[in-house]
């Protein structure tokens, strides 16, 4: 048997990091092989922003260029995502820069949680964070029980 050698990018963790007076904010060492040396940082879901590394931002960007344009919710997600979107260079010891308007978005404060989800990181507002990760944590079950219900579990 031939065993598949490509590497699926794996970000995944909970961690505190601080958002410097200028916006720079660094990433986790373990985030940032993945991510290599340029992101894209957008408007994420439930508040919080969404940090691609470029190959899968390309992806990402691709699959919005092909919803249909004749439908009102696809055109507003594709403009929610793609408008808001902007590149950034990881620096030499790991920050990236958040534009204000994305800080804004976000209520990004002094203290950031940096959360690793599969192919992108998520910038939360620590207390936002917290609190949505406590109503999750309790709804596990019933989040298994669904995605048992269509095969995922």
């Amino acid at each position: 048997m031939k065993w598949n050698t490509h590497e699926i990018a794996m970000l995944i963790g909970e961690y505190i990091h601080t958002l410097d007076p200028k916006k720079r904010i660094a990433l986790p060492a373990k985030f940032r092989k993945e991510l290599g040396k340029k992101v894209v940082i957008t408007r994420g879901l439930d508040n919080c922003l969404f940090v691609y590394p470029m190959k899968t931002w390309q992806k990402v960007s691709d699959k919005l260029a092909d919803l249909p344009m004749g439908q009102a919710d696809t055109r507003g997600f594709g403009r929610f995502m793609l408008a808001g979107a902007v590149e950034s260079d990881i620096d030499s010891i790991g920050r990236i820069l958040v534009p204000d308007f994305l800080k804004d978005f976000a209520g990004l404060k002094t203290q950031v949680s940096v959360i690793g989800v599969h192919d992108r990181v998520e910038l939360w507002n620590e207390t936002v964070w917290s609190e949505y990760k406590g109503r999750i944590e309790k709804q596990a079950d019933v989040l298994a029980e669904k995605l048992g219900e269509i095969g995922v579990l």
